[in-house]
């Protein structure tokens, strides 16, 4: 017998399969390297998000040292929220009367963050804070605003319109984020050219982003045609991912589908692509949804079409993929979303799955997928058939989450065997 096969540079088929082989575990070991490191940066920035959300609270509510020890964390973590964290420190700082610190602050963002969002508003606040350098401390009490929400509520019964100017220079003053909320509120419900022009200008980014918030928010809850299309020109013109997810879903909360349908296809992030389609979910534009799952490649994008899809209640698409989708991973997200849906059309469509796919995976997840839904008379239906000792158990141990009398009286049943 000759000899056998040869690799590369007369190498034998074993160590070439065994290079191979290790070359394949570094691949996976860097993989899941990778995949650890994007787990754990995730999780600093949920945990960085989530102080700033408790400190932005306590400035909302007038408590000034506990939003500045908050903001001071941030500000250590060094996290994406770092920059705004300097300017509502300095201004809580401001609030308490420690004037110097609040400087220093604004010196920091300044400084560190010459792009920031907030240095604008910083420049006011810093000449604020010197104006009243050397001043008696007068820490600004709740009354105070809660007078001036009050006249502007009157501004916005009588002539609104006529108060813009006022209101402009609330909004760009250094009052409370409650009382620029409550200024930016009776513009959205003027139609007057110069109250749409401010929105518009805080909607593009002329103030602090919570502002800028807002401002896309009430564009899409109150404005006609000419909001939605300056919604449209602001997502075209702006980098900044955050501000174009809001405008997605102001998009949804104005019904403009066709807008968001345009993202959905043509959006190079893919992020922002997802947005659009859990936004089209929530509209419940079914055949959009289909359409963009049988041309998308992502399979991430492809999982949140699937979502967006149960979102929107499309349990015919939905049963479709779950049967025949080619992916397993989609599959198996498509059997789980039936699952969800929990109608008595999806649970046999499940058992019919379970009872033609001998794929021990997408079996599990029709097992996963019917303990969702509470169905203990298809799991009981299973087990009784099935023959195979490990997917029996597995069926049996859903069952024994499930508190009916379906499955306490097959419990009985199993043990008088």
């Amino acid at each position: 017998m000759g000899p056998g096969p040869m690799g590369p540079a007369g190498i034998g088929p074993e160590p070439l399969f065994a290079s191979m082989a290790l070359l394949d575990d570094l691949d996976d070991q860097d993989r899941d390297r990778q995949e650890r490191e994007r787990d754990r940066a995730a999780a600093e920035r949920d945990r960085e998000s989530q102080i700033y959300s408790q400190a932005y609270d306590a400035i909302t509510e007038s408590r000034w040292d506990r939003a500045t020890a908050g903001f001071s964390r941030v500000i250590e973590l060094k996290g994406p929220n770092a920059h705004a964290a300097l300017y509502w420190k300095a201004y809580a700082q401001n609030r308490l009367g420690q004037r110097a610190e609040a400087l220093t602050a604004i010196a920091e963002l300044a400084k560190n963050y010459p792009n920031s969002s907030y240095l604008k508003q910083a420049r006011i606040l810093e000449a604020e804070v010197r104006r009243d350098a050397g001043q008696p401390v007068r820490p600004q009490d709740q009354a105070d605003d809660d007078i001036k929400l009050m006249a502007l509520q009157g501004l916005q019964n009588s002539a609104p319109e006529q108060a813009v100017p006022m209101l402009r220079k609330v909004l760009e003053g250094t009052g409370s984020p409650r009382l620029k909320e409550r200024a930016l509120f009776v513009l959205a419900q003027s139609d007057s050219q110069p109250a749409r022009d401010v929105l518009r200008d805080i909607a593009k980014g002329g103030s602090t982003p919570e502002l800028q918030s807002k401002a896309i928010q009430y564009l899409g809850v109150h404005g006609g045609s000419e909001s939605r299309a300056l919604l449209g020109e602001i997502y075209a013109s702006s980098t900044d991912v955050d501000v174009k997810r809001r405008i997605l879903r102001a998009f949804m909360v104005s019904g403009e589908k066709s807008r968001l349908w345009k993202a959905a296809q043509g959006e190079q992030n893919p992020e922002l692509r997802s947005e659009a389609v859990r936004q089209l979910g929530v509209m419940g534009a079914h055949d959009e949804l289909w359409q963009l799952y049988q041309k998308e490649t992502s399979i991430d994008v492809k999982k949140q079409v699937i979502r967006a899809m149960f979102v929107g209640g499309g349990a015919e698409r939905m049963t479709e993929l779950a049967k025949f989708e080619k992916t397993p991973e989609l599959r198996r997200e498509a059997i789980r979303s039936l699952g969800l849906m929990g109608s008595r059309g999806t649970g046999d469509a499940l058992v019919q799955i379970y009872a033609t796919d001998r794929d021990v995976e997408i079996r599990k997840a029709v097992i996963n997928a019917l303990f969702l839904q509470q169905n203990a008379t298809a799991l009981v239906a299973l087990a009784r058939k099935e023959e195979d000792a490990t997917m029996k158990k597995e069926i049996v141990q859903k069952l024994s989450l499930i508190h009916s009398k379906v499955t306490t009286d097959y419990m009985i049943e199993l043990l008088g065997k």
